[in-house]
């Protein structure tokens, strides 16, 4: 059995705790890949909304085993708040919640030098959560970091305070001298806990699932334009969010990777610094903003908002090898008259492409737009495809015919029970 791999075609927010959740029963094994707490996923049903961080969204399935893999970079206070939020829910995670002995940890340091980091840069800011992540990736690869692995070592305490000196010298560099009673506290009440749960080396448990012929789903953090080889840099995240970032978060090789499957909303979201080429900073961005609720699930930051490109779609669409698509919140552009999308950019020097630009985050893009009809009604009634307006079919069909990848799923709502499929 080969392993589907679901990720977000866009600059993250696309909405995959929902498909996630949605797409779970299919599936006996959900894994996260990369990321850490600066992804939140939001997940809707029966009356409840809950957000998640790091825990894969397959956990409110008590018959799913979830992983946190070893691309993942876990924080152990926000991994001990997420347990108490999801302890009014009833389930045994003790059972179903599985953690990489080779994940990274994030330090209540790598938080500090996250923020001296980006204060440092100015008005040339990434847009970080602060979280620690960008920090605690460049320990990895720097081959000083430590690992969930590590906190089972009696060792653990005296490599965590080398680890801390040695970025208390970086951050004497920002006269930013560390205060972290308080977090230390709560960290080592996290590692604690963290000791009470499945460390595993989950690259073999994940191989055996697929020798055994058990269904399993990757789970992607962010969005494939904030892949730190592939996006939008500088303005990206520190991991690898594109399909292959499966194999390497996982321990998968890449012919057990079977469908690819592509999330991305039917208009353009973004949080934090960098290009975005249809943002719109007019009362139609607003719209977008308030009908779409689009605020940060992690931070609460607001998204800056736009209409689709297609341009950036059709490159994640290349990069990932998508094989099918969903899109998400369709439901937002509801009260629209007109809807537009971006077909190509116009460039400095007056040519027109439909590629992403090398330069993206310096070159003055114009974007070039074909309007459509809007279908300006509700799609609270439609249950079946062919119940979805003759306006938003038309509109499916040529975002799905210029990317080249079936549509076969349209959300009509945040609510797992509002969602479209294409039979």
């Amino acid at each position: 059995m080969k392993v589907d791999v679901l990720l977000g075609l866009q600059w993250g927010d696309e909405g995959k705790g929902k498909i996630v959740d949605y797409l779970a029963p299919k599936y006996k094994v959900v894994a996260r890949f990369q990321g850490g707490p600066n992804a939140g996923h939001t997940l809707e049903f029966d009356n409840i909304k809950h957000v998640l961080h790091q825990i894969p969204s397959g956990i409110f399935r008590q018959d799913i085993m979830n992983i946190i893999g070893n691309g993942v970079v876990l924080d152990p206070i926000t991994f001990k708040k997420e347990i108490e939020g999801l302890k009014s829910f009833d389930l045994d995670l003790t059972k179903n919640l599985f953690i990489s002995k080779k994940a990274q940890i994030i330090l209540p340091s790598h938080r500090l030098l996250d923020a001296a980091y980006e204060k440092a840069k100015g008005k040339d800011k990434i847009g970080s959560t602060l979280k620690g992540i960008g920090p605690a990736y460049q320990d990895k690869i720097g081959r000083n970091g430590l690992r969930v692995g590590d906190v089972l070592s009696s060792t653990f305490k005296e490599r965590y305070d080398k680890l801390v000196e040695e970025h208390k010298r970086k951050l004497s560099y920002f006269d930013a001298v560390p205060d972290m009673i308080e977090q230390e506290k709560d960290f080592f009440e996290g590692i604690e806990l963290l000791k009470t749960y499945n460390i595993v080396d989950s690259e073999y448990l994940i191989n055996q699932k697929i020798r055994e012929n058990v269904t399993v789903l990757a789970e992607g953090a962010q969005g494939s334009l904030l892949d730190v080889d592939f996006g939008s840099y500088p303005f990206v995240t520190s991991s690898t969010t594109i399909a292959s970032g499966a194999c390497t978060g996982l321990g998968v090789a890449p012919r057990n990777i079977g469908s690819v499957l592509g999330i991305f909303k039917a208009y353009c979201t973004r949080v934090g610094s960098g290009p975005f080429p249809t943002e719109l900073n007019d009362e139609v961005g607003e719209i977008l903003r308030k009908n779409g609720n689009e605020f940060g699930a992690t931070t609460g930051r607001p998204r800056r908002c736009g209409w689709l490109d297609l341009p950036a779609l059709k490159y994640a669409v290349m990069i990932n090898g998508a094989s099918e698509l969903f899109m998400m919140k369709a439901d937002v552009l509801n009260d629209f008259e007109e809807i537009k999308v971006c077909t190509h950019y116009q460039l400095e020097n007056g040519d027109t492409t439909d590629h992403l630009p090398y330069d993206i985050c310096h070159e003055e893009i114009v974007p070039i737009y074909k309007t459509f009809k809007g279908w300006n009604t509700s799609l609270g009634h439609a249950k079946h495809f062919d119940e979805l307006p003759y306006e938003l079919m038309m509109y499916i069909k040529y975002v799905e015919d210029q990317l080249g990848v079936p549509i076969n799923l349209i959300s009509t709502g945040p609510n797992r029970t509002q969602t479209v499929i294409k039979e």
